[in-house]
């Protein structure tokens, strides 16, 4: 499976930005698909995760009530809908994809694509 990630930039406090990830390869169908960030100086995080028919998702309390996860099985594409941004959402995100939701939860996965920058400056 090959991953790529776009749709990050620059925002203000308070703005949104919606990333997508492209997916590539095997039945993406049989993937739960997750988005994991790294901020400078700081270790991977868990953000958000999907199962992959898309009926359960799990979000970092970080980012709960705020960002929204989301796949569209037809196009391959996993989306991150990020609102209400903050200045220590910046990171970098990368989406990543494995055979089970809780291996995600882990910040593990099978398969994690190049990341995007999102910078939210205050």
């Amino acid at each position: 499976v090959q991953l790529q990630a776009s749709g990050g930039g620059l925002v203000q406090a308070g703005g949104s930005l919606r990333l997508s990830c492209a997916a590539s390869g095997r039945t993406f169908s049989n993937y739960a698909m997750g988005w994991f960030r790294q901020a400078p100086g700081k270790g991977r995080e868990f953000v958000a995760a999907t199962s992959g028919s898309g009926g359960s998702t799990y979000y970092a309390d970080s980012v709960q009530g705020r960002f929204t996860i989301s796949r569209d099985n037809a196009k391959k594409t996993v989306y991150l809908q990020m609102n209400s941004l903050k200045p220590e959402d910046t990171a970098v995100y990368s989406c990543a994809a494995a055979t089970h939701i809780t291996v995600l939860r882990s910040t593990r996965s099978n398969y994690r694509g190049q990341g995007t920058q999102v910078t939210v400056s205050s």
